[in-house]
């Protein structure tokens, strides 16, 4: 199956109720937050590893191994140097049969770096540093991969206030507390805010990591359910509440194929003019700290009331999850 060939900009809005969506290990494990607004924040490689823990979770076959070209590169217990490696060595003897004699070094990184891409989902997807080691890939072109789909930080909408609980345990942990019977922990939450992200795909970047629409597909699939199999007890309660794709088609007719396709991958608008498009707002103004979602209103301006086709030339508007079916 050939690459995308279209643009995608993407907005998400997603919650977050007495929960910690993303701890910072160098602040205690407190909800990170930017001190300037003291709204919260959420990294893209939060992001990133809800997408993968959702093709690993889900994309196998009936004995439990990935399917092909759903496998997770970056995720716990893997050894990247001996993955690469590994790589490396399957597709140099491929190339070498296939060529019927040795292989140059450059040739050798390349046929590494396309074989990562066509086994690993997050390496076509997310792209990723491969020179890790000390091999062919080391300094060569190769050796670094940007990926197709890019995440920015998701952002609050409303500031934040963290709050510390303090919570007893039963059981102790040392030897010397078991005369204490219980002993004191904390942990940190949010007790409500909507946060909004966006994310960015490429069709430049997919020609060469080899992302198709099937990977896309999936893609929408993971970021519709990433939350759903995540709960934990920093987290109990997080959703998606709104993707907005705005994909690029382009605006000639099919007389001008060519021209078509060059505005569908170079993009009919800017991401930043459809996003602000976009408005979510608080139903009452005058609410200082929001509780639900059910506090918020959103909002499009883009599609015509009447015909409800997209009133952006070039670009049609997809809610893969549209707010209205998550409000009360």
């Amino acid at each position: 199956m050939n690459a995308i060939t279209n643009r995608h900009d993407i907005l998400i809005l997603f919650d977050v109720t007495n929960g910690n969506p993303n701890g910072d290990p160098d602040a205690g494990n407190l909800p990170r937050i930017d001190p300037t607004s003291n709204k919260g924040l959420v990294s893209d490689v939060c992001l990133k590893r809800k997408v993968r823990n959702f093709v690993a979770a889900f994309r196998k076959d009936a004995e439990g191994k990935p399917l092909r070209g759903c496998d997770i590169l970056v995720q716990q217990g893997n050894v990247l140097n001996r993955e690469i490696s590994g790589a490396i060595d399957q597709a140099t003897k491929k190339l070498e049969e296939k060529l019927d004699k040795k292989a140059s070094d450059q040739q050798k990184a390349e046929a590494a770096m396309r074989w990562l891409c066509s086994q690993f989902y997050d390496v076509r997807t997310f792209g990723g540093v491969l020179s890790t080691g000390q091999d062919v890939l080391k300094g060569s072109a190769y050796g670094q991969v940007r990926g197709p789909v890019q995440f920015t930080f998701a952002r609050s909408l409303h500031p934040i206030t963290p709050l510390e609980i303090s919570i007893t345990r039963c059981a102790v942990t040392k030897e010397e507390d078991v005369a204490k019977e219980r002993t004191m922990g904390n942990k940190h939450i949010v007790p409500y805010a909507l946060y909004l992200a966006k994310v960015f795909v490429s069709p430049v970047f997919a020609e060469r990591t080899g992302f198709t629409d099937d990977d896309l597909a999936l893609f929408f699939e993971a970021l519709d359910h990433m939350f759903d199999h995540d709960q934990s007890a920093a987290r109990p309660e997080m959703a998606v509440r709104a993707i907005y794709d705005f994909e690029h088609v382009g605006t000639q007719g099919p007389e001008n194929a060519q021209q078509n396709a060059r505005e569908a991958k170079l993009g009919c608008e800017h991401a930043h003019k459809l996003f602000a498009g976009v408005t979510v707002k608080l139903n009452d103004p005058d609410k200082e700290y929001p509780e639900s979602f059910d506090d918020y209103g959103v909002t499009d301006a883009w599609l015509d009331k009447k015909t409800g086709d997209m009133v952006v030339p070039g670009v049609r508007l997809f809610r893969r999850v549209d707010p209205r079916r998550n409000t009360v």
